[in-house]
């Protein structure tokens, strides 16, 4: 099934295209990522699918209905400001206990519910926003380079975390990232933008792409190429690291 459609979408500002001409689909319990350099529109692109921008020509269909959760890049918070995370997940509507324990639960911060969010760490930030984002049991999961900002060991574990709110809602993911060997472990469908889709496809399909290759240079390229697509099995995350 078919959640969300793009044909021939673009977005232009004054003269100038953020994205052009871009047809692409995201299908039910699929993990799709969106790649490129800086400026190359991925976020306008993210916007242009969920409906923040409207498309400047072509069109976005999204199935009727459709249940969104969404996890920002970042959240600035007067840190002034007295909110508890479980106030947080209450805003704007109250939610059940119940619901707010299974969240908690899911993201790792049954222990953090009374702290104050402003107290937080950068990875207990992203994962009170992503325990947020899936309180309303969304059917597509979106986020907007969720790991910026975190080290090396965070990155990885808010990646396999996605994975397991993957399997646990099955619902389908879509994201911007920057951590490009994550991706090609993780992905079902990996989307390489530069203003327009250069390539787009399975990610040994994309990683093997000429086009891939003159924007993230050989190198990256063969690293990559080491990674194999295993995230429906969860044990790989936990017998198989790589830096």
């Amino acid at each position: 099934m078919t959640l969300i459609s793009a044909e021939d979408a673009s977005v232009r500002f004054g003269a100038t295209y953020a994205v052009r001409d871009v047809s692409m689909s995201i299908n039910h319990n699929e993990i799709v990522t969106i790649v490129g350099p800086n400026g190359s529109g991925k976020s306008t692109l993210l916007r242009l699918l969920v409906g923040a921008l409207p498309p400047t020509s072509g069109r976005v269909v999204r199935r009727p209905g459709l249940k969104i959760g969404y996890v920002p890049q970042r959240l600035s918070l007067d840190t002034t400001l007295p909110i508890t995370v479980e106030r947080f997940l209450c805003l704007p509507h109250r939610q059940p206990k119940s619901k707010q324990d299974y969240v908690l639960g899911m993201v790792g911060l049954s222990n953090q519910r009374h702290a104050q969010v402003s107290k937080l760490s950068g990875g207990q930030l992203q994962r009170a926003l992503l325990a947020r984002a899936v309180l309303t049991e969304p059917e597509i999961l979106i986020l907007d380079e969720p790991t910026q900002g975190l080290d090396q060991h965070g990155i990885s574990d808010f990646y396999a975390l996605i994975s397991g709110v993957h399997s646990d809602l099955g619902c389908a993911v879509l994201m911007v990232s920057h951590d490009l060997h994550v991706v090609m472990r993780s992905s079902d469908h990996v989307i390489c933008m530069n203003g327009h889709i250069c390539c787009q496809g399975a990610p040994t399909d994309v990683s093997d792409s000429p086009e891939y290759l003159a924007l993230f240079g050989d190198r990256d390229a063969r690293s990559l190429a080491l990674y194999s697509h295993h995230h429906d099995h969860a044990h790989h995350h936990a017998t198989h690291t790589h830096d």
